[in-house]
């Protein structure tokens, strides 16, 4: 069950003192600064913002692989439908939905490493879950219509915040400040029942002197997304709100954010089996049961049920024309349950005690989280003509409660029902400090040194027969150098080296070890007025890799298993391609090569074997074409070759590969009153109706199988004003 580790974050007594000192902080930050700010700008909207994330991001002079996703970039298919969705033409990229057509939970995969080995922030601040490391995007549903951009870095990148990433990092830049009233009313609607509501708005910046490039604004959204979902009863019922006050002055930035969601969604991470993938590609298989007639039914509420809230305070400053400062404050609260109905369970299980003479009664239980996240990032950025150089760090803490209630059974029973039959914890503490520089040592050659020392402490009960009580400390460095060889044509190498720690799942019932990587980067960037390509060879050496074992535990959660050596080596291609003024290409691949170095399997060596969820090729392609300046046809195609879900390479845990389709239609009309633009906007998924299926299980050696949506349609209204 994904829940279990969905992002949530500390309870304790003092949860309700923090939140009254969050909001006087921001109060008295954007207040203090009306007294002192001059009324001079001197910095660009989008200069201020990105200073929010400069820890975090890098640039075409910095020896790291990455490629870049703006508002505009995603506006035309931005209809309801989650980020990794979004996301799922950039180079190296796999995405899965549960649900069949992208809403309610999906997942991803960079370079065949999943979601947890994908290090996520937020404006710089941490989003993976503390626990588990996963990405649950379900809990924020339409956060796309408040990103401003977004970063993904392939490979180890230069994740200064959060967990070291093993596959990638995410970084997400929302929205920045607008200096005008803006309005906007979206609607879009669907197969499967999928509908998305949206209403946007910007007062503005309101000015607090003559100078009309400084003062406040406040911004906010307010979303709605439902959809019954390709598979069976998948259905999806998500609200989320954002809201933002800015204060801009001459050499300061403050933002004030809090947004989050509310989500009900029912479960399908069951999957099916070959027989009902050729027979009944939509059954679902969770909540069925037997009632006390014999007939097979399906209990109503087999659902995820989830409110998350986000908290974050930024100031940046100019401190002179060389140094910049960042300080920021952050508290998440996340809470909410898992129902579902169990049969034939054991009374002493669930803590329950018969009245008569029955052991085992039926029963729906709630699996529960009510957990918080608190903590700060904080940086400082000196920058002239050849030196960038930031040095900075953050502290985090995470404490949460894991409990289980049952609250009906069959048969009845002396104990209280909604008494808790389990109650368990986990606690993280994680500390960072990193320094980068970026310097450039001849006119065409650049160095680039990064360091970064994390210390990580973990309790928690009820994954081990004993305790969990471990410390590790890490220390990542990363090096590489950068050539230019001319205006067109730049050279990188990179090395760098993570460590992490294993997550609460991999302790169950093992002895989990953290994971090593060493990995090489080597690459070729080409700009021109009519072609752009990247170009790059990876190589990614791990110790003691946690591996993906194909199988889940009783709740859904991967299993992982620590395999001695193992690598990734690969080459990436992704090029932007101008074929006239109307018509422009940007296509992309990946080939590698992914191994597990004599792998053991029960204390036999089976030899070199591919890692599971791990193609060899993948490639997109976005066709452009432009007929006129107000419209946009986009032709959509992605490639995935075939993938094992077990490491022992059988027959039947092989995922053929796929090839899927989307047509994309953007029109825009700007009318002469009430609104500033009119855009309508179509999509057409899997337009070739291709029977295909992204992700997979194997419960013991039977494969099971997460199909996805035949051809199925999105259209959307954008009123602008």
């Amino acid at each position: 069950m994904k829940f279990l580790f969905k992002q949530t974050y500390f309870e304790s007594t003092n949860a309700q003192r923090f939140r009254q000192l969050c909001l006087f902080s921001i109060l008295y930050s954007l207040f203090s600064q009306v007294s002192f700010s001059q009324v001079n700008d001197s910095l660009k909207v989008n200069q201020l913002d990105e200073v929010l994330v400069s820890a975090v991001r890098v640039s075409k002079k910095t020896p790291v692989t990455f490629s870049n996703l703006s508002k505009k970039d995603i506006a035309s298919r931005n209809l309801g439908q989650d980020i990794p969705i979004l996301m799922n033409y950039m180079p190296s990229v796999v995405t899965t939905s549960d649900a069949g057509n992208g809403f309610g939970y999906t997942g991803i995969r960079v370079r065949g490493s999943d979601a947890t080995r994908v290090n996520v922030t937020i404006n710089g601040i941490p989003y993976n879950d503390a626990e588990s490391s996963g990405t649950f995007w379900v809990n924020m549903p339409d956060f796309a219509s408040s990103v401003e951009s977004l970063q993904l870095q392939r490979g180890v990148g230069t994740s200064t915040n959060g967990a070291g990433a093993f596959g990638a990092s995410l970084n997400l830049l929302t929205d920045s400040y607008s200096k005008n009233s803006t309005g906007e009313i979206a609607n879009s609607f669907g197969s499967f029942n999928s509908r998305k509501h949206m209403v946007k708005f910007s007062s503005g910046l309101i000015n607090t002197g003559m100078n009309s490039a400084q003062g406040f604004e406040l911004a906010g959204r307010l979303s709605v997304i439902k959809s019954d979902g390709y598979v069976d009863r998948a259905s999806s019922d998500l609200k989320s709100y954002f809201l933002q006050g800015t204060y801009v002055g001459k050499t300061t930035l403050i933002k004030a954010l809090v947004f989050g969601g509310t989500e009900k969604t029912y479960q399908a991470y069951y999957g099916i089996d070959a027989d009902k993938l050729a027979t009944d590609r939509t059954f679902n298989g969770i909540g069925i049961y037997t009632d006390e007639f014999g007939n097979t039914r399906f209990y109503d509420n087999e659902t995820d049920n989830y409110q998350q809230d986000h908290y974050q305070l930024h100031w940046s400053e100019k401190i002179s024309e060389k140094w910049t400062s960042t300080l920021a404050y952050h508290y998440t609260n996340g809470k909410g349950y898992y129902e579902n109905y169990k049969e034939d369970a054991d009374f002493l299980e669930y803590g329950l005690t018969p009245v008569g003479t029955e052991v085992s009664t039926d029963l729906i239980r709630q699996k529960w989280l009510d957990n918080d996240f608190y903590g700060t990032t904080f940086s400082l950025n000196y920058k002239s003509e050849k030196v960038d150089f930031i040095t900075g760090g953050s502290w985090n803490k995470y404490d949460g409660d894991h409990f289980g209630k049952v609250i009906w059974s069959r048969f009845a029973s002396t104990s209280e029902l909604g008494d808790r039959y389990y109650d368990d914890y986990g606690i993280k503490t994680d500390a960072a400090f990193f320094a980068k520089i970026n310097y450039q040592i001849l006119k065409k050659l650049s160095v680039f040194a990064d360091v970064q020392l994390r210390s990580v402490n973990y309790k928690a009960n009820g994954v081990q027969p004993t305790l969990v009580n471990d410390t590790f400390s890490f220390l990542n460095p990363k090096a590489g150098l950068t050539y230019t060889l001319n205006a067109k044509n730049n050279l990188y190498f990179s090395y760098a080296r993570a460590n992490r720690e294993p997550n609460r799942t991999d302790y169950e019932g093992r002895n989990a070890k953290p994971e090593k990587l060493n990995d090489f980067e080597w690459g070729w960037r080409f700009s021109s007025q009519k072609i752009q390509w990247n170009a790059n060879v990876y190589y990614m050496a791990y110790k003691d890799q946690l591996i993906l074992t194909g199988n889940l535990d009783d709740v859904g959660n991967p299993i992982r298993s620590n395999t001695d050596k193992s690598y990734r080596l690969g080459l990436e291609v992704d090029a932007t391609i101008a074929i006239s003024k109307k018509v422009f290409l940007r296509p992309n691949f990946t080939w590698s090569d992914n191994t597990n170095v004599d792998l053991n399997v029960n204390g036999e060596n089976v030899g070199n074997k591919n890692i599971s969820y791990s193609p060899n090729f993948i490639a997109g392609n976005i066709f452009v074409y432009q007929p006129f300046k107000k419209i946009t046809l986009s032709w959509l195609s992605k490639f995935v070759g075939e993938q094992y879900m077990n490491n022992i390479e059988t027959a039947n845990a092989k995922l053929p590969s796929y090839f899927v389709n989307d047509l994309n239609v953007s029109f825009e009309v700007k009318p002469k009153s009430v609104f500033k633009s009119i855009v309508f906007n179509g999509l057409v998924n899997n337009i070739l109706n291709k029977e295909y299926v992204s992700n997979g299980y194997m419960y013991d050696v039977y494969p099971y199988y997460y199909p996805q949506a035949g051809i199925n349609f999105l259209v959307g209204l954008s009123l602008h004003f």
